[in-house]
């Protein structure tokens, strides 16, 4: 255990009420030039204005100070939640994977400028000699005592790092495919010391600056390395979760996974990593954490390019000449028929055209499918294509056509359909399909 300070000889006597009254004024300015020197001189603590490292930093050498001076007026001042403090430091130096000497400079260069400030004061008072030894002595025994605080804390979090080494690799067994035995899976869970669960959700998680594993719910798999990194989620993501994930990656795009089977864990982060990549594309709508369940069909109908592209052609063939190479407007007028089934006069609404325009466009349709439009099965594999076309389209990914759109339109071919007759009725050559 650390030695506390405060009195080293032992008198059990506070400093003089003048001496603090001197002081206490000073602390804003002084943790002030404190940070900024270890900021300048140590480079852990000097790379972001507001990083962990610095918020560390910040509410160390504040409580240092606070309470060095409380325990100057009162020796008797407790200490647990100051000892905790430094301890957490001397932790979070371990799960950050360096060694301690970062934080032992800090704490030298903090000594140094508080003591320069001490001697600067003393002179300005002319101070009597014994108050600065006693001031010398208490301070840097106090720095002493925060130094073997913080190497308690660190020795401490090591065989929680192990811990962490241990889930990692956990982690990476349940991601593979084919998937661990249930034994695997069991002794690889009491060396992590982690509860396996019925189900799980895998986050994808963006890539670039990661927050510290050990700011994170405890119970997660965590792997933040490399280009992809990622986490495990026991169960589903709750309320709670979303509130973590959200703080711990603020302003940054998230996806989660189906929750599943833990055995189908890697099932989850396929279709996480999925939905990240579309959610870049702004496919997926603006929220910062994307959620794969409520977007399943459109993740479905974009994650397998080679399909569709098979679909097209078995089931479009003779389409891509419509509109003199160009079908888009009967690709469109296909899609409405099919999604809503309406009528010319609702279809002509819907897309903003006459209603004999859309008659002609579905003649020429089937004229183009035959007998496609009449089979179920053949329907429903259109609609899949035309949807699917239409999200790779949203997405700037290659789709049939050249996406020029047919400028031409209802000026040329469409034109002639009607002016021969369409507008005598629908008993020729209207689709059966359209009422």
């Amino acid at each position: 255990m650390a030695q506390t300070h405060g009195d080293p000889a032992g008198t059990g006597q506070p400093a003089p009420r003048w001496l603090i009254a001197l002081v206490r004024p000073e602390l804003p300015t002084l943790a002030a030039e404190i940070i900024t020197e270890i900021k300048r001189a140590v480079p852990e603590y000097g790379r972001s204005t507001d990083g962990p490292y610095v918020q560390a930093l910040r509410i160390g050498v504040e409580r240092a100070l606070t309470h060095f001076v409380d325990t100057l007026a009162d020796p008797s001042t407790p200490r647990d939640k100051h000892d905790e403090t430094y301890r957490r430091l001397g932790r979070f130096e371990a799960m950050e994977g360096r060694t301690l000497s970062s934080l032992q400079t800090a704490y030298r260069i903090g000594a140094q400028v508080a003591w320069r400030r001490v001697m600067k004061g003393a002179a300005e008072r002319n101070l009597p000699a014994p108050v600065m030894i006693r001031l010398a002595d208490e301070l840097f025994s106090y720095i002493n005592e925060l130094a073997s605080l913080s190497l308690e804390g660190y020795v401490t979090a090591r065989p929680d790092e192990e811990q962490q080494d241990h889930r990692r690799r956990l982690l990476h067994s349940l991601l593979r495919e084919p998937p661990p035995t249930a034994q695997v899976v069991a002794n690889l869970a009491r060396l992590a010391g982690w509860t396996v669960p019925d189900e799980v959700t895998l986050v994808a998680l963006p890539t670039g600056p990661q927050p510290s594993p050990h700011t994170l719910h405890r119970d997660l798999l965590v792997d933040l390395s490399g280009d992809t990194p990622h986490l495990l989620v026991p169960g589903e993501v709750d309320a709670g979760r979303l509130r973590m994930l959200t703080s711990g990656w603020p302003d940054r795009r998230l996806a989660l996974g189906l929750t599943v089977p833990t055995v189908r864990a890697a099932e989850s982060l396929r279709w996480a990593r999925r939905a990240l990549a579309l959610a870049r594309t702004g496919a997926l709508g603006d929220e910062p954490v994307v959620d794969s369940g409520e977007h399943l069909v459109t993740l479905w109908l974009l994650s397998d390019e080679t399909v569709v592209d098979h679909l097209t052609r078995r089931h479009l063939a003779g389409v891509t000449e419509l509109g003199g190479g160009q079908p888009e407007k009967y690709l469109e007028t296909l899609y409405g028929w099919l999604t809503t089934r309406g009528t010319a006069v609702e279809l002509a609404d819907r897309l903003n055209i006459h209603p004999q325009t859309v008659r002609y466009r579905m003649r020429r349709l089937e004229e183009a499918l035959g007998d496609r439009l009449g089979d179920p099965d053949s329907r429903f594999a259109i609609e899949v294509v035309l949807r699917a076309t239409r999200l790779r389209k949203e997405v700037g990914e290659i789709v049939p056509g050249d996406g020029r759109g047919d400028g031409r339109g209802d000026a040329r071919g469409e034109g002639r359909g009607d002016a021969r007759g369409d507008g005598r009725g629908d008993a020729r050559g209207v689709p059966r399909p359209l009422t």
